[in-house]
């Protein structure tokens, strides 16, 4: 039995919205025409997936699990869809996606030796659309902090690097050659919701501010709203003049990794993530994270 995607995507309007009236208005299509849909897709399973009572709509086990698979594969549907249109123009293309503070141009530099005729662009991503632009192909190849959602991924690790205290230029502790989190218990945060950035203790939702991105970070850390935490590479990467940077050696060290969609495969794509482990590993073998970037012609971006 073939699954049909567009029932699937039926399916996922109703389960998100747990309405078939709403779900039909967003697919735009007749209320009638949805219900005959989703129970042909429940036909086709052989298992009821929805229940529907005087109380509303429910899903079943089956309809929750089917809910937890539905999204990588219409996200995979959607990049073949994506990579057809590519090809279809002529001529190769590479996105590859990165996290603040991550170096790409080593790997495109000893990537480009080998494919010269495919063209490598290059985006930034942030904490909360890492793992949905891998799985729908806007990008092929992400560099990605953990924690992510791994569900449809197959992720490689490339190193570790240590996190730094953001603090107000004019804080108390802004001198310190280093902390520790318990020097910082007490204050007021400027923190993200992307957890690869918070403190082992987790701050309540209602405390600080919330920010997305390093430049909000650092523009409200300036103003005095709080402090913050950032991988070490923010200091090459990101200044600011009203703003210091401080190694905590006690906070865990931040994962980089790999990661690509596990419906994704080819032969440039391998050879992308060669040239990117292999520019790690010369990362780890200096044991200087400055070193590395100063050689391997990167400019850190000033703030």
């Amino acid at each position: 039995m073939d699954l049909d995607l567009r029932k699937l995507r039926y399916f996922v309007a109703v389960a998100d919205r747990l309405h078939f009236g709403r779900a039909a208005d967003e697919l735009h299509i007749a209320q009638p025409v949805l219900s005959r849909q989703i129970r042909a897709l429940e036909q086709d399973l052989g298992t009821p997936l929805l229940t529907r009572d005087s109380h509303g709509v429910a899903l079943t086990d089956a309809g929750r699990q089917l809910l937890t698979d539905a999204g990588p594969l219409l996200a995979s549907a959607h990049a073949a869809r994506r990579r057809v249109t590519v090809a279809a123009r002529g001529g190769q293309r590479l996105m590859v996606g990165f996290r603040a503070g991550i170096a790409v141009t080593p790997a495109v530099r000893q990537f480009a030796t080998r494919h010269p005729s495919v063209i490598v662009d290059m985006q930034q991503i942030e904490w909360d659309d890492q793992a949905t632009m891998l799985l729908d192909g806007r990008i092929d190849i992400g560099y990605v902090r953990l924690p992510i959602d791994e569900a449809g991924l197959r992720l490689t690790p490339l190193y570790t690097e240590s996190r730094v205290a953001v603090l107000p230029a004019g804080h108390r502790l802004a001198g310190r050659e280093q902390l520790t989190e318990a020097d910082l218990a007490g204050e007021p945060l400027v923190w993200h919701a992307d957890p690869s950035t918070q403190p082992t203790r987790r701050p309540h939702p209602n405390a600080g501010y919330l920010v997305r991105g390093v430049h909000e970070t650092l523009e409200h850390v300036a103003a005095g709203r709080g402090i913050s935490f950032l991988a070490r590479s923010a200091t090459l990467f990101y200044s600011h003049p009203d703003v210091s940077y401080v190694p905590i050696p006690d906070l865990a060290p931040d994962q980089v990794c790999l990661a690509v969609a596990e419906s994704r495969t080819s032969p440039v794509v391998d050879d992308f993530l060669t040239a990117a482990r292999t520019t790690a590993e010369i990362t780890a073998e200096c044991g200087n994270y400055e070193m590395w970037q100063l050689g391997s012609g990167a400019v850190p971006k000033q703030g």
